[in-house]
């Protein structure tokens, strides 16, 4: 295990990159208290309340624009650097809240949604490589659950300011995160392995060094592991070296066809797909909504609110198993409670329709959607995210995660587009039976096919499989 002081810069590193995801947070739980306003009768908008099917573009649009974002940021990352790549990041993060307030329609709003989804799709496809490429293996999973934990920090906070705020002044207050994040993270140095890919190897010694809080630079005062890392380095200078005199460096569909990287890719694939079907992250959107449909006995915004703060509870409790239980058993375990907490609700829904006396179950909505998230947080939705860059070399992370991420904004723009239709088709109930069978599927899916990537380097991982 790292010492504290060895991995303090480390924890700094994770904490100021993962400030934008805060803002990023905010724009997914927007809508569950924006749209009780923007769809009520008071609707601010010059034509008139949102529809449902405005309501579904709006919501998802962010999801559309994540999409392009996956694929613009990581090239970019590549080109030059993760670091500038997430500091560039701020700029349509700023600009989508930016236009929300002076919005007139839901096209407006949609335009404001796609340009900060694109910020979003670079945070959720370059941070989990910062992340991987500047942590100690005994720091790297507590560092990976940051993005989700301070994601779902600003969804909750957005829950809470949209009790008290309009949805206008909700875009100014989150506006302010942007220039902070840039504050905070502009100090800190290129991830070591990038560098040595660049053959920048003074460059990466130093990187390695700040994150590893090295003081002295006499390799013989160094530790065994750190003695490796600089190696490691050091090979990978050589090895690009050698492969751009041939013209090699190239990452082509050759490379995803030797059979571990493959099985590897397309675990990366099963789990990112699980992570949207499971439904946690479109029913997030729709809080406030649920729970007015389901008659909850509290206000839906307030009930929104304790969502959020259990969704924050469940990613800390991620963050302190993740490195001593493993990936494996949390994402089983989170899997199986989503599976069961949806059942419970789509239940409770269908009595509901049925006629049946259930106004003394009321609570049974919110208990039932407040453990689906808690049991989320812990693992379907916040560990993926960690594992496909864990699981991927780092000559074809990059690719591998913006072709992933890419499938998962597509995936995702589809479900929250689409829920309320669903919802409309086979009502509430049978739209959360759906969720609740894909969640089981990702239980079976981690035990069967997914090998514990906690501690273990990613050479480990593939010899493995």
């Amino acid at each position: 295990m790292s010492n504290p002081s060895e991995s303090k810069y480390q924890y700094l590193a994770a904490l100021s990159v993962n400030i934008i995801s805060i803002s990023y947070g905010a724009y997914c739980g927007w809508p569950s208290a924006s749209f009780l306003e923007l769809a009520s009768d008071k609707s601010p908008l010059d034509t008139g309340p949102l529809t449902k099917h405005e309501q579904g573009w709006v919501a998802s649009s962010v999801c559309l624009g994540g999409l392009f974002g996956a694929i613009f940021f990581v090239r970019l990352a590549d080109k030059i650097g993760r670091r500038k790549s997430l500091l560039w990041m701020a700029l349509p993060n700023l600009l989508g809240w930016i236009i929300i307030p002076f919005a007139r329609n839901a096209n407006h709003l949609i335009i404001a949604r796609l340009i900060g989804g694109a910020a979003g799709g670079g945070i959720f496809s370059v941070t989990p490589i910062y992340v991987v490429e500047l942590a100690s293996n005994s720091v790297r999973g507590v560092l990976g659950t940051f993005l989700v934990l301070t994601c779902s920090g600003g969804v909750c906070l957005a829950f809470v300011l949209g009790y008290y705020f309009d949805y206008a002044t909700v875009s100014w207050i989150m506006a302010t995160l942007t220039p902070a994040f840039v504050f905070c993270f502009w100090f800190m140095p290129e991830t070591p392995q990038y560098l040595a890919s660049k053959n920048k190897l003074k460059e990466a010694e130093y990187s390695l060094r700040y994150y590893r809080n090295i003081r002295s630079f006499s390799v013989k005062e160094l530790n065994e592991d750190l003695q490796y890392e600089l190696k490691k380095l050091k090979d990978t200078e050589k090895t690009d070296i050698d492969d751009s005199s041939d013209n090699s460096n190239a990452v082509t569909w050759a490379d995803f066809a030797e059979p571990k990287i493959r099985k590897s890719f397309l675990i990366g694939f099963g789990l990112l797909v699980f992570n949207q079907l499971c439904g946690c992250f479109t029913m997030l959107n729709y809080t406030a909504v649920i729970f007015e449909q389901a008659g909850a006995s509290l206000k839906p915004t307030v009930a929104a609110i304790i969502v959020g703060v259990i969704q924050i509870l469940g990613n800390y409790a991620s963050t302190m198993l993740v490195e001593r239980l493993g990936r494996k058993i949390l994402l089983i375990v989170s899997a199986v409670g989503i599976s069961l907490s949806q059942g419970v609700m789509a239940t409770y829904s269908y009595c509901q329709i049925k006629g049946h006396q259930v106004e003394s179950f009321s609570w049974v909505p919110v208990v039932a959607f407040s453990f689906m998230i808690f049991v989320a947080a812990l693992g379907l939705m916040s560990l993926p995210f960690l594992v496909i860059s864990e699981l991927m070399p780092q000559r074809l992370r990059s690719t591998a995660n913006m072709i992933l991420m890419s499938v998962l904004w597509v995936i995702s723009t589809c479900t929250i587009k689409l829920m309320p239709i669903f919802t409309d088709c086979l009502g509430m109930h049978g739209t959360v039976y759906m969720f609740a069978s894909f969640s089981f599927g990702a239980a079976l899916f981690v035990a069967i096919f997914l090998p514990e990537t906690k501690g273990t380097t990613v050479e480990d991982v593939l010899a493995s499989l």
